[in-house]
């Protein structure tokens, strides 16, 4: 028998919705049906993007969190069903690093009065001097001076805070150590150093591991089995080297993908799968496969059933309908991988709105000016004809134009020799005074230039 193992593990949170009285609307499935075992001195790592519910897994393990159904048998006994005074003996054998290293870590205590005081509630140690040479014993395992122990967390780095953190797990000399991110709030030469060291205590005390990151080159480096997490359930399991090797389900082959690889041509050359959308809500889960809204070779299967943790050989367990199908290439992707998976599908050219046709006003052209209509598209038979036309057309309309600009001036002249007519008719049968022609002859002039 394993170590560790979960069956059937569930943590289900439930949403209230109420002002004086509340009630329960629905869940967030966090976890929802968890089986994995771990082995005595084996390093297990979990991995999954955020939101998938490993740290809440392991919270589940050592009862910091609610089961809602399942089994944790932790060395042939089932946790999940031990009264709160049995569970806390239990802890002494189970302990957890957790993610952020100063918010774990009591500020208004020294290292030594956070680290003697598991000792003290589960009776390590026969006095404090006890205590305390067991404490520096700790401190130098994880490479931090004795004087420490008068010292405040806020007086440490990060690095130096992880393994206060380890060391407080330590002391109490548990069985299990399950490692909620241990290195993602550290720098690069840190988090290397932290490794190293919790190697070396596996080595050295026979810890088991379980190990909860995002970092998969983190992941790789430090553990014995693998299992991979997607909102809430177990997608894919098996041997570090093998799942590196060959991933056989489509979000471990797209997590495997987005690792950088520090040879430029290698990079160049591989496949990225990018997968489309965002991860669902956990309070509303997708029917059938959770992967299937945004799995690349979805099938209509796929909707409907839920697939089962499947063994396919040499300990590579799979969740998945079609991994052997896709593995041999006998289905096709169904969605896009490249990067129009995270921009869209290209767009097409945009069309003009049509215009409605406006009917304008003839107006006269000034006397200078030539029109020229708009030509269609023609055959090239009437092409020449419509040239000559157009050239003969051109060469007329210039006449035309100066014919009316002279109108005008032809009518007025017009205008006044008619009057001067009429003016002779009337003065013929009267013969004005010498006086008077001068008058009229004047007022004819007038009338003309008027005119």
């Amino acid at each position: 028998m394993s170590l560790l193992e979960l069956d059937d593990v569930k943590v289900h949170f439930p949403v209230k919705k109420g002002v004086f009285f509340d009630r329960t609307v629905g869940h967030v499935y966090a976890v929802d049906g968890i089986s994995l075992s771990v082995e005595a001195g084996q390093t297990y790592g979990l991995v999954g993007e955020s939101g998938c519910g490993k740290t809440t897994l392991g919270r589940a393990v050592l009862r910091l969190v609610d089961i809602t159904s399942g089994e944790v048998v932790f060395d042939g006994t089932d946790l999940a069903k031990l009264p709160d005074e049995e569970m806390r003996r239990y802890r002494r054998r189970l302990q957890m690093v957790f993610q952020d290293p100063l918010g774990s870590l009591n500020p208004r205590q020294n290292i030594e009065s956070i680290l003697s005081e598991g000792m003290a509630a589960h009776g390590i140690g026969t006095d404090r001097e006890d205590r305390r040479e067991k404490i520096k014993a700790i401190l130098a395992k994880v490479g931090l001076p004795a004087n420490s122990l008068s010292r405040y967390p806020h007086e440490f780095s990060g690095g130096q805070r992880q393994r206060i953190g380890i060391a407080r797990a330590l002391v109490l000399e548990p069985d299990v150590i399950i490692c909620d991110e241990p290195v993602s709030a550290l720098d690069v030469s840190i988090q290397a150093q932290v490794i190293n060291l919790l190697e070396e205590l596996q080595q050295s005390l026979g810890l088991t591991y379980l190990v909860i990151a995002h970092d998969l080159a983190v992941v790789r480096h430090i553990s014995d089995v693998i299992g991979v997490m997607y909102l809430g359930s177990l997608v894919e399991e098996a041997p570090s080297d093998a799942l590196y090797a060959g991933p056989k389900h489509p979000y471990t082959r797209a997590l495997m993908s987005a690792v950088p690889v520090p040879d430029p041509e290698v990079e160049d050359r591989r496949e990225r799968i990018l997968l489309q959308g965002d991860l669902p809500s956990p309070a509303n889960p997708p029917a059938g496969c959770r992967f299937h809204t945004r799995c690349p070779w979805v099938q209509d299967k796929c909707a409907l059933e839920r697939p089962v943790l499947t063994d396919l050989g040499d300990g590579h367990k799979v969740a998945c309908h079609f991994a052997a199908e896709i593995e041999d290439g006998t289905i096709g992707l169904t969605r896009a991988t490249g990067i129009e998976a995270v921009v869209g599908t290209p767009t097409e050219e945009p069309v003009a709105d049509e215009v409605p046709a406006v009917k304008v006003p003839a107006q006269k052209a000034p006397a200078d000016s030539v029109a020229v209509a708009p030509v269609a598209e023609q055959p090239a038979e009437a092409e020449a004809e419509a040239e000559a036309g157009a050239e003969a057309e051109v060469g007329a309309e210039p006449e035309k134009a100066a014919g009316e600009a002279s109108a005008p001036e032809d009518k007025a002249a017009d205008t006044a020799v008619a009057e001067d007519k009429a003016a002779d008719t009337a003065d013929a049968p009267d013969q004005p005074d010498d006086a008077a022609v001068p008058a009229a002859e004047a007022g004819a002039e007038g009338k003309a230039g008027t005119a």
